[in-house]
C-alpha cells in the first residue's frame, strides 16, 4: 500500500519551463507543417498535382486529399496512444514527431503532374496520409505531458500551450509563404508567379527539417510524468489499451469527439476555406470559379495572420479562465458564441474591409476561446492507463467529421449559394448545435483526479 507514495515522491520531475517548452514545440511543428499542406493545397496544388482544367472541381480534389489525413488521424492516435500508454509518452512523442517531419520534407521534393502524370497526385496523397498518421499520435501525447506534470488547478493553463501551437505555427507557415510570395511576386492576384510555381512552393516543406531538430532535441530531454510512473509501478497499465478504453469509456469516446466538433469546423472554415473565399475574384471571368472578396494573396494572408493573434491571445486568456469556472461552463458559452457567429458571416462579410477584419478577430478569438480549453478536457475524461488513447481517438475521430469534410462542405455550399457564405456560416452554426449539445449532457471534470 506504501508503494504508490513511494513512487510520486521518488519520480523524476520536468521542469515547468521544459514542460512548456516540450508541450508547446511539438504542436508548433506539427500544426506548421499541416498549415503549409493546407497553403498549398489552395495555391499550387490544383495547378500542378489535379490539373482538371476546371477550377472548382481542382480545388475539391486538393481539398480532398488534405481531407485524407484527417481520416488517417484516428489510426496514428490508435498505434501511438498504445505505445504511449504502454510503454510511455516521451518515446511516442519523438516516433510521432520523426514520421511528420519527414512525410512534410518529401512532399518538397515530390515531382509534379507534368513530370510523372497520376503517380504525383498518388505519392501525394501517400505522404498526405503519413502526415495524418503522425498528427494523431501528436497531439494526444502533447496535451499529456502539459496535463500530468501541471501544478495543482492549474491544469487548463497548462493544456493551453500546447493548443498555441495551432496559432504560431499558422503564423511561421504562412508567414514563410508570404515572404516567398513577395520575392516571387505575381502579376496576377489570383494566381501565384511561375517561379514560385517552378520551385518557390517547395522551399517551407523542406524547412520543416530544421523545426523537427529543434523539437527533437527538445523533447529527448524530457522525462515521463509521475502519473503515468506511479501507473507503471503500480501495475495499473493495460495490455490492450484500445479494448479498455471502448469496453470501459465508451461513453467519454464519444463526448469527448463531440465536444470537439464545432471546434475543428470553425478551424477550418478559418484557416483554409477563408483563403479560398479571400483570394476568389469578385467578378470572376471563369464560370468554373467561385465570386468571393477579391483580395491579394499577400493582402488576404496578412489579414488572416492579424486574425490569428487574437487566436494566440485567447487560447492562453481560455485556460485561466477555465481553471476557475470550469470547462464545461466555460464551453458552453462560447459554443453560443459559435452559434451566433455562424449566422452573420453574410453581413459581416458584406461590410467592406471593416467587416471582413471583424469576422476574422472574432471567429480567431472564438477559435482561441474553445480550443484552449480542449488540452485539458479531453485528458481528464479518461484514467492514466488509457489517456493517450481515448484523448487522441476522440481528438481524432472529430477530425474526420469536422475537419476532413469542413472544406469540402464549405466549397460545395459557396457554390450552390451561387458565390454567398450564407450557407457556409449556417453550416457551423448546427455544428456548433451538436457540441452545445454534447456539453450539456456531460458533467465538469475540472476536479478529476489526473493521477487516477
Amino acid at each position: 500500500m506504501s508503494a504508490s507514495p513511494a513512487v510520486a515522491q521518488t519520480a523524476p520531475v520536468n521542469p515547468r519551463s521544459r514542460v512548456v517548452l516540450a508541450s508547446l514545440i511539438g504542436t508548433t511543428i506539427e500544426f506548421y507543417d499541416f498549415y503549409v499542406y493546407a497553403t498549398a493545397a489552395v495555391l499550387v496544388f490544383p495547378h500542378l498535382f489535379f490539373p482538371t482544367g476546371d477550377a472548382t472541381t481542382a480545388l475539391l480534389q486538393s481539398f480532398a486529399v488534405f481531407g485524407a489525413a484527417m481520416v488517417a488521424r484516428p489510426l496514428g492516435a490508435i498505434l501511438f496512444g498504445h505505445l504511449g500508454d504502454k510503454h510511455g509518452r516521451k518515446a511516442t512523442l519523438v516516433g510521432a514527431l520523426l514520421t511528420m517531419g519527414i512525410a512534410t520534407f518529401l512532399i518538397g521534393v515530390l515531382p509534379t503532374y507534368a513530370m510523372v502524370g497520376w503517380l504525383a497526385p498518388l505519392l501525394l496523397v501517400v505522404l498526405r496520409i503519413a502526415q495524418g498518421f503522425a498528427l494523431g499520435g501528436e497531439w494526444s501525447g502533447a496535451a499529456l505531458v502539459a496535463t500530468e506534470n501541471a501544478p495543482k488547478g492549474k491544469r487548463a493553463w497548462y493544456g493551453t500551450f500546447p493548443q498555441l501551437g495551432a496559432p504560431i505555427g499558422f503564423i511561421i507557415a504562412n508567414g514563410l509563404f508570404l515572404i516567398i510570395a513577395a520575392v516571387l511576386p505575381s502579376d496576377d492576384p489570383s494566381m501565384p508567379s511561375q517561379a514560385f510555381l517552378e520551385w518557390g512552393w517547395r522551399i517551407p516543406f523542406l524547412f520543416s527539417v530544421v523545426m523537427v531538430i529543434v523539437g527533437l532535441w527538445v523533447r529527448l530531454r524530457l522525462v515521463e510524468s509521475a502519473a503515468f510512473s506511479k501507473a507503471s509501478a503500480t501495475g495499473k497499465l493495460t495490455k490492450t489499451p484500445l479494448v479498455t478504453v471502448f469496453k470501459l469509456h465508451w461513453r467519454e469516446l464519444i463526448l469527448g469527439t463531440f465536444f470537439m466538433l464545432a471546434t475543428y469546423v470553425l478551424f477550418y472554415l478559418m484557416t483554409t476555406f477563408s483563403l479560398s473565399y479571400g483570394r476568389s475574384p469578385l467578378n470572376p471571368e471563369d464560370p468554373s470559379v467561385q465570386p468571393g472578396l477579391g483580395y491579394s494573396y499577400n493582402t488576404f494572408v496578412l489579414m488572416l495572420i492579424a486574425g490569428v493573434l487574437f487566436f494566440g491571445v485567447f487560447t492562453l486568456v481560455s485556460g485561466p479562465l477555465a481553471d476557475k469556472w470550469g470547462r464545461r461552463k466555460t464551453l458552453i458559452w462560447v459554443t453560443l458564441g459559435i452559434i451566433v457567429f455562424g449566422m452573420l458571416w453574410v453581413p459581416l462579410l458584406g461590410a467592406g474591409f471593416a467587416g471582413v477584419m471583424i469576422w476574422l478577430i472574432v471567429g480567431f478569438s472564438l477559435m482561441g476561446l474553445t480550443f484552449g480549453p480542449m488540452g485539458a478536457l479531453l485528458p481528464e475524461l479518461f484514467p492514466t492507463n488509457v489517456r493517450y488513447t481515448g484523448s487522441g481517438i476522440s481528438y481524432n475521430v472529430s477530425s474526420i467529421l469536422g475537419a476532413a469534410v469542413a472544406p469540402f462542405i464549405a466549397v460545395a455550399l459557396w457554390s450552390a449559394g451561387d458565390g454567398s457564405p450564407f450557407w457556409v456560416g449556417v453550416y457551423l452554426a448546427v455544428m456548433g448545435v451538436i457540441t452545445l449539445i454534447a456539453l450539456l449532457v456531460s458533467k465538469e471534470t475540472k476536479d478529476n483526479d489526473i493521477d487516477a
